[in-house]
């Protein structure tokens, strides 16, 4: 996970209607997270030779107050993933704005240091690159690393002004801080022009999470 700080007017526009920008101390965060699935399913089903895949994606972070107190959430500007029928399965589910590009990673262990890189694009021009060392550790109450990960909802911009809401379950992730980290490649093209600037910049944060078992539940529409 890279996490970058933007001003917090480029994003007003892709927010979901009915939910609000959350921000950590008044600032508002970005992140390129990269995840490796490993056994996944749809509806209990594990589908061949797309269980196991990787997947890069740019999000944002927003709340909204529920009858159950506020829900914290992401909203993912893109989400890449190497296979077609992976990207159109998410984009029939959820709705969200999946695509699909070659993609590759490699996972390197020596003595107490762990690289992964993260290469996607018809030329694999795009990269995000960590570096950590030292034990997994639990994430601090109320730190940067809490508000990061700690979200168990998801929000969408759907068709016709309708926002759709999912749920996301999963048990509190350990890190590993960063000792290095880098994000490259052609921002615009990938992104959007409002989303260069603050990703050229080096991340305010990078961690490692160790992961987990996941459940990602039906989306319902809030409103129309």
């Amino acid at each position: 996970m890279l996490n970058f700080e933007i001003d917090p007017r480029l994003l007003r526009p892709f927010v979901p209607l009915g939910t609000e920008l959350d921000c950590w101390h008044g600032r508002a965060f970005v992140s390129v997270v990269r995840f490796l699935f490993m056994d996944t399913r749809v509806w209990g089903c594990p589908i061949p030779y797309h269980r196991e895949f990787e997947e890069v994606n740019l999000r944002f972070y927003v709340r909204r107050r529920a009858d159950d107190g506020w829900r914290r959430a992401v909203v993912f500007v893109k989400e890449i993933v190497p296979r077609s029928a992976i990207a159109l399965t998410a984009r029939w589910l959820y709705g969200e704005n999946y695509v699909a590009l070659p993609m590759q990673h490699r996972i390197e262990d020596a003595r107490d240091t762990r690289t992964v890189s993260y290469s996607w694009g018809p030329q694999q021009e795009h990269r995000l690159e960590m570096s950590v060392s030292g034990d997994l550790r639990d994430v601090t109450a109320g730190s940067e690393e809490e508000f990061i990960t700690e979200h168990y909802w998801g929000y969408v911009r759907g068709k016709r002004g309708a926002t759709i809401e999912y749920r996301v379950e999963h048990p509190r992730w350990r890190v590993r801080s960063a000792t290095s980290a880098r994000f490259t490649g052609n921002v615009s093209s990938l992104y959007g022009d409002e989303f260069v600037e603050c990703l050229a910049a080096p991340p305010t944060s990078a961690f490692l999470a160790e992961g987990s078992g996941v459940a990602v539940f039906r989306g319902v529409a809030l409103n129309r």
